[in-house]
């Protein structure tokens, strides 16, 4: 069996409010898709940005380690050097910086080498293609006054063009309709073929889970994971939703 990519041991965090997240285990590697399922205010997003590294979180106890290192005290730009990327449930607007500068500099920064240009333009017009994305959008100012679902396609372009180790997606199908939601799933399904990339799905619906290959799923409540197992506790889910998880106090690992 190859090495983890991601390893979470112990991992518990907090605000000033209070511990947020409790004791979280997970290990996810390289090629696979993982699926975090919850309620409202399980605490789905904030493990989302503790992986990542937010400093609005504080990591009370435990270790994250990604690809052999453990980052559990670096920065978010750092981890995101080493091969994380994290898409928002709701992404930022940044006025003055379009599209395609904002991707220039972000690989830029990743590989620490100078873009060049002519590859870099012909791989970012395939990619919105792929995207059904008007290649207008590349001299747009990131996220201003895009729809919903642009938002959430601008972050599936994001998240292949810069072709991270691991993706960490955050809601990524909140609010779209169901052509969306079957184009930025197309957008998913290029990022698996792209060298093994791992997914943790984060999402209280399985509409985006429709078209692909599920290997672990996991549900998140009271910042516990109370239940892991394969792509069938989906299928359970759908069907009996996430009241027979309320009040669990132990893990149930399937498999």
């Amino acid at each position: 069996m190859t090495q983890p990519l991601l390893e979470v041991r112990g991992l518990s965090a907090a605000i000033e409010e209070g511990e947020i997240l409790h004791n979280i285990d997970l290990t996810i590697r390289a090629g696979e898709t993982h699926v975090l399922m919850g309620p409202n205010g399980a605490g789905k997003s904030t493990l989302g940005s503790t992986l990542m590294g937010s400093p609005a979180y504080k990591l009370t106890s435990g270790s994250i380690i990604f690809d052999g290192e453990d980052i559990s005290e670096l920065s978010t730009d750092k981890r995101a050097k080493k091969g994380m990327f994290l898409s928002f449930q709701n992404p930022l607007e940044v006025p003055g910086l379009s599209v395609e500068s904002f991707l220039r500099s972000a690989i830029r920064q990743k590989t620490g080498k100078p873009v060049k240009i002519f590859k870099f333009k012909k791989e970012l017009e395939e990619t919105m293609k792929l995207l059904d994305m008007d290649p207008s959008y590349a001299e747009r100012d990131l996220n201003v006054g895009f729809s919903g679902g642009e938002k959430k396609k601008a972050e599936i372009l994001q998240l292949l063009m810069l072709n991270p180790k691991l993706a960490i997606l955050d809601e990524t199908d909140s609010g779209l309709d169901v052509d969306a939601v079957r184009t930025v799933s197309r957008g998913i399904e290029e990022y698996q073929k792209q060298q093994d990339g791992a997914l943790l799905v984060i999402t209280h619906s399985t509409k985006i889970l429709e078209a692909l290959n599920v290997d672990q799923t996991h549900v998140l409540v009271k910042g516990r994971i109370v239940r892991s197992g394969g792509p069938e506790l989906v299928d359970e889910i759908n069907a009996n939703g996430f009241e027979q998880f309320i009040g669990s106090e132990e893990i149930v690992q399937e498999g």
